[in-house]
């Protein structure tokens, strides 16, 4: 197949006489055009039409053009492109020459010879226009100058100025475009244009356009997809080969007819295209969290931008580079802790039409880096559609989930951590039967709360319990009675302490029933605290973001932004979170964890709420922590886990052991495989025997 001829654009000497003549023949028409009633406003006289005309603005700013947010795992692999504009700049050195070729016989032939002004053609629409027959005859750089004020209006009066068809708009059109053309090459305005105007469907630049209508590149475009793309210039809507495809083929076959009359094309050559099918292979658009790989982490990277004073303090301003986009963003995502993560949710619960949700974020301890944030819930707005949700049910209300689960008895770990650093040791024991009575307990105002009766779930029995014994049975009626010893008011500050707080943003309710996890709170949430226990008592805020990079490089406002750990070391004090990680170690030794072990050292707690609203399961690692959900989407308190199937499975209660937990363990044997087999610190020999037997004594024992 031949090149298409290209034109060289003329040099300096003879831009410059064009440039002269272009000015005069324009003074002769302004000076015509005094007579015509429409010209008044210009404010012109005849006799310096031509400097009046010069005097006009000419500084016309050529910004970055508005491109996609590309979002990156932390091994620099994309996930999801986010865009109001979804584009991708090229080199016109990585265009099709049949681009270029077609646009020009179809808009500008004579574009490499003007400069800027095609006089004809100005005529022409100057005439017709004054007689109320508004007409094109816009040079390519007109065109140009015209899509960049359009693309730079900051709202909507501003593009429907720039967009408006009067004499006056093509005149300060034109001004600016014989600026630009002293200001840049021909192939640098061609480039410009080629990636700036919008070929429809959402497809802004011509790379953009050569994947969304044929799945392939602006570089690969033979002369038929050229044209096909070219012609849609005029009106993107209208002759848009996804929706017209006959009105797509005709004029494309108009294009390649110009390219023939104009040179670029052979004869026999456009007849091989002309007529034929339009040979479209779509690409679905893009350009939203909706379309990405990961959308709910997607979402969630996207809202933290759109707050984080890394980017700019004013919110405006965050706005304004977000909509602009060539914005690349590492996050601390891991994608095969992800896959791990969602193939263990989707393996048994599985998405689809089911109103059962499962929920699991995966924390690295001692950064807060988000690894992995999953659900089996598919991303979509409709809420008719059973199994799809816009909500993100495994983080906050304020970042795009939901007002949180009940997290059952995944709170009693706050319990063990404040009784142990209240000094009480493992052997601390108290009867506990199956149901008790619990008074005396003193909220944080000072004042006595009423008593309460707490029952022991049927996974737990009742007797005498120690710290270990109860840890590894989660027996309630023990906890309550721990929860009294140590303080209410005490038992919440430490939960606070490795970030526990509610979803919905409301104050942490104080209640007796708080170490059962009677707050609503998100997974992420859970899996944070519960990294503050694996790093021995460091807390740090979830992260999700590493670096923020805006432009490329050699672009005037290229910076990269680095973005840390905000950590406090010492929240909770290094021997207590040695403690709670020996405590929660148990459970996998014939407690609620057992069978649920990973291969090598691991806590982990159970959870489940009252009736089986929720059921959770929350765990760590020295070196990863995950915390997971599972429950009704329509509400758990009204749609319990009783006498459910689940994933071809029927439960008659799910507890935290028989779902959460199996999903725990799939995603942290195949997540954790790669780190190294860490074992925690030995226990504190302060809180005596690591391994005490439960009192014999019915009795509440003193401090063993």
């Amino acid at each position: 197949m031949t090149e298409p001829n290209r034109t060289e654009r003329p040099g300096p000497r003879r831009r410059a006489v064009l440039r002269l003549a272009g000015t005069g023949a324009l003074a002769g028409l302004l000076t015509a055009a005094l007579v015509m009633p429409w010209a008044g406003g210009l404010g012109l006289a005849a006799r310096d039409a031509a400097s009046g005309f010069m005097a006009l603005p000419a500084d016309l700013e050529i910004a970055r053009l508005a491109e996609r947010v590309l979002i990156t795992d932390v091994d620099d692999r994309p996930i999801a492109e986010v865009a109001r504009r979804e584009r991708e700049v090229v080199d016109l050195e990585h265009i099709s020459p049949w681009v270029p070729a077609a646009l020009m016989a179809v808009e500008d032939e004579r574009f490499y010879e003007h400069s800027g002004l095609d006089l004809r053609g100005l005529l022409r629409a100057a005439t017709r226009t004054a007689q109320g027959d508004t007409q094109g005859g816009s040079t390519i750089t007109q065109q140009y100058v015209k899509n960049l004020l359009i693309e730079q209006a900051t709202d909507e009066e501003g593009v429907q100025r720039a967009s408006e068809r009067t004499l006056v708009r093509k005149l300060v059109e034109l001004r600016y475009a014989i600026d630009v053309e002293d200001r840049l090459s021909k192939d640098e305005i061609m480039q410009g244009y080629l990636n700036l105007a919008y070929f429809g469907a959402g497809a802004h630049g011509i790379e953009i356009a050569a994947r969304r209508y044929f799945s392939t590149t602006a570089e690969e475009l033979d002369p038929g997809q050229a044209a096909t793309i070219v012609g849609l210039v005029r009106a993107p809507s209208y002759y848009d080969p996804l929706t017209n495809p006959e009105a797509a083929m005709e004029r494309r076959d108009l294009v390649l007819d110009r390219m023939v009359d104009t040179g670029h094309l052979e004869e026999a050559e456009a007849a091989g295209y002309r007529g034929a099918d339009l040979g479209l292979d779509p690409t679905p658009r893009g350009g939203s969290c909706y379309h990405s790989d990961e959308p709910f982490f997607c979402d969630y990277v996207m809202r933290w931008l759109q707050d984080s004073e890394a980017l700019s303090e004013d919110p405006a301003e965050r706005d304004f580079l977000l909509g602009r986009g060539g914005i690349t963003v590492r996050t601390t995502l891991d994608s095969d802790m992800q896959a791990a993560a969602q193939e263990a949710i989707d393996g048994r619960v599985p998405p689809g039409n089911t109103t059962k949700f499962a929920a699991q974020v995966l924390v690295e301890p001692g950064t807060g880096d988000i690894r992995a944030m999953a659900q089996n819930m598919r991303y979509g707005f409709d809420e008719q559609e059973v199994g799809t949700t816009s909500i993100n049910l495994a983080v906050d209300q304020a970042d795009g989930g939901s007002h949180g689960y009940q997290a059952g008895s995944t709170f009693k770990t706050f319990t063990l951590a404040a009784a142990l650093d209240k000094g009480l040791k493992y052997g601390t024991g108290f009867n506990s039967p199956k149901s008790v009575s619990v008074s005396g307990l003193a909220n944080c105002d000072g004042g006595t709360m009423s008593a309460w009766k707490v029952n022991n779930a049927g996974e737990s029995d009742g007797g005498s319990h120690n710290m270990i014994s109860a840890t590894k049975g989660s027996v309630n009626t023990y906890f309550a009675q721990l929860q009294r010893r140590v303080g209410l008011c005490e038992t919440s500050r430490m939960a606070e302490r490795v970030g526990i707080h509610r979803a919905d943003g409301g104050p942490l309710g104080v209640w007796s029933s708080f170490t059962l996890g009677d707050q609503e709170v998100s997974p992420l949430t859970v899996a944070n605290a519960y990294a503050t226990f694996a790093s021995r008592g460091t807390y740090c805020e979830p992260r999700a973001v590493v670096s923020v990079t805006i432009g490329r490089e050699g672009d005037e406002d290229h910076r990269e932004i680095g973005t840390r750990s905000d950590c406090e070391e010492g929240a909770v004090p290094v021997h207590v979170a040695d403690g709670v990680n020996h405590l929660l170690q148990q459970t996998f030794k014939g407690g609620t964890a057992n069978g649920l072990g990973i291969g090598r050292p691991a806590a982990g707690k159970t959870g489940t709420t009252d009736n089986a609203a929720y059921a959770w399961f929350a765990g760590h690692t020295p070196n990863l922590a995950s915390a997971v959900v599972v429950g009704d989407i329509r509400g758990g308190e009204q749609n319990p886990l009783q006498g459910v199937q689940i994933g071809g499975r029927y439960y008659g209660i799910v507890y935290g052991g028989t779902l959460p937990g199996p999903i725990w363990q799939a995603t942290m044997t195949r997540a954790a495989s790669d780190l190294p087999a860490e074992s925690f610190a030995p226990s504190p020999s302060r809180f005596g025997d690591p391994s005490a037997t439960p009192p014999k004594k019915k009795e509440e024992d003193d401090d063993a």
